[in-house]
């Protein structure tokens, strides 16, 4: 099956932002593109939206002024659903409502030809309901953009229960030949991106509601250490924090009110106050003229150490062992059969965050996980009220002297961005133990789709078999909630190595 002719009528029905991206994605692509909108005069306004549009194109030199008039002329607002009947693919970006999505496949369905492909851009509703109600359900099938669909280069192709193979497989090749980057997945709630990208906002809100730091300092740490593009907040502040609980809610209430999909008090208090982000001047940051920027902690400069004591390595923090020893710092290595840490010149350890609390030592400073040590900004690192100060001040002198920032958090078990990614890890492993989506395919989304700097089995890869497991089994420990409690998919990953014995003892 191969992807729609050029010379297809293509409509998308629905005219706001996403529709009218959608629209100019499949006009530059070369289709004569219809546009309908229930609201009169919606439709005629959405195609001069377009149009100005492609003229700011021309001006940047991103497409030809003669393409423009082709693609303008190609452009054709309908006045009613009729006008669509010769249309090869209907897109509909209409409220996220899903009665009034059902309704109007069913009218559609009385108008176009019986080949007619159908795709609903729903982000959060069940492909598998929307098609529900159609005399031919096998039709219907979900392409979701993302915004603004002009320039992201994901869509998730997303296959209902009834869905044809045939179908998503012409969704998914005439989506490639629009320039995105298709990515085919299962009907399951938050289908891939918004199922596997949870954790990154209700890891950063629970930190926050475990008062173990602003969000400010949550959100540096997370783009300067974990090498996020934005952190949490300022990320939900731009998204809208009602739409980003909204999906959180949709997804939660869809898998039976999950624990690991829990959503946050915290924004739910911020939503009530009506303080939604950017679009209302106030989230958890402040928009408003004049308003002053929070800055994140930082640990006043401290002497660096003499020597540290590298027992056993440091995993996947290994890479620091140069880095001391680049700074001129003596690195003395000892071999331990458990555990890994730095062992500071007051006696004191430097431990890589593992889902344990540095309250249950007699002297630990835990320290988070790092995308690449050697281009992380800011280190972030948690201590006890029992910590001896001298070993917090070694610890943050140490990572100073290597040219990092330093946060120091409260004393929560995996951090913050050790136990955002290992609960992204879990998810995208469950995710595809499922069949929600191949590995290769989630590693895509993520990356295209939310900016992630690797993806969940890119980042899997990188950091051992092992790690995600032991970090969250510990955390679960910690709090029994069912929030931490590792996949069923997970266990078997960690354990589908040399390890494996003959027979159960």
């Amino acid at each position: 099956m191969t992807a729609l002719d050029l010379s297809s009528p293509v409509a998308v029905v629905g005219t706001g932002t996403m529709g009218q991206g959608i629209a100019q994605v499949a006009l530059v692509a070369g289709h004569p593109v219809r546009l309908y909108d229930a609201a009169p005069g919606r439709a005629r306004e959405a195609a001069d939206a377009i149009g100005a549009r492609l003229d700011r194109l021309v001006r940047k030199d991103r497409l030809a002024a003669a393409d423009r008039d082709a693609a303008r002329a190609r452009l054709r607002p309908a006045e009613d659903l009729a006008e669509l009947a010769d249309c090869a693919l209907v897109v509909e970006a209409v409220v996220e409502k899903l009665d009034v999505k059902r309704e109007l496949f069913r009218a559609l369905e009385d108008v176009v030809a019986a080949d007619c492909l159908l795709a609903t851009n729903t982000s959060s509703l069940s492909v598998t309901a929307v098609a529900g109600a159609l005399a031919r359900p096998g039709r219907l099938v979900g392409l979701h953009f993302f915004n603004p669909a002009p320039l992201l280069p994901l869509v998730e192709v997303v296959s209902g229960f009834a869905t044809d193979v045939s179908s998503a497989t012409r969704a998914y090749e005439t989506a490639r030949a629009w320039g995105k980057t298709p990515v085919a997945c299962a009907d399951t709630p938050g289908f891939i991106v918004n199922r596997i990208a949870r954790p990154f906002y209700a890891e950063a809100l629970a930190v926050y509601e475990a008062q173990a730091a602003d969000p400010a300092t949550i959100d540096a740490v997370l783009r300067e250490s974990g090498g996020f593009r934005m952190g949490a907040f300022e990320l939900t502040d731009l998204i809208g924090q009602d739409v980003n609980e909204a999906v959180t809610h949709s997804v939660w209430r869809s898998f039976f009110q999950d624990a690991r999909f829990t959503p946050s008090l915290a924004q739910r208090r911020l939503v009530e106050s009506g303080r939604l982000g950017r679009k209302s001047g106030q989230g958890w940051y402040d928009y408003r003229d004049g308003a002053d920027r929070p800055e994140p902690h930082t640990a006043e400069p401290a002497d660096p150490p003499a020597h540290v004591v590298a027992e056993g390595g440091l995993g996947p923090a290994g890479e620091l062992l140069g880095l001391i020893r680049e700074a001129g710092i003596e690195v003395r290595e000892e071999p331990e059969d458990h555990g890994t840490r730095l062992v500071l010149p007051g006696g004191g350890q430097l431990v890589l965050a593992d889902g344990q609390t540095s309250a249950e030592f007699r002297d630990v400073v835990y320290f988070d996980l790092a995308l690449d040590y050697r281009k992380a900004t800011r280190i972030a690192l948690a201590a006890s009220q029992d910590t001896a100060p001298r070993t917090l001040a070694e610890a943050i002198g140490l990572f100073q002297a290597l040219g990092k920032k330093v946060s120091v958090i409260g004393d929560v078990p995996g951090m913050i961005v050790a136990r955002t990614v290992a609960r992204i890890i879990d998810l995208a492993h469950d995710a595809v133990a499922k069949g929600v989506a191949t590995e290769e395919d989630v590693d895509t989304a993520m990356r295209l789709g939310v900016n992630y700097p690797l993806g969940p089995f890119a980042w899997s890869r990188a950091l051992g078999r092992e790690w995600a497991y032991d970090l969250l089994d510990e955390l679960h420990l910690r709090d029994p909630c069912g929030r931490y409690a590792p996949s069923l998919a997970l266990y078997r990953h960690a354990h589908a190595s040399d390890k494996r014995e003959d027979s159960p003892s």
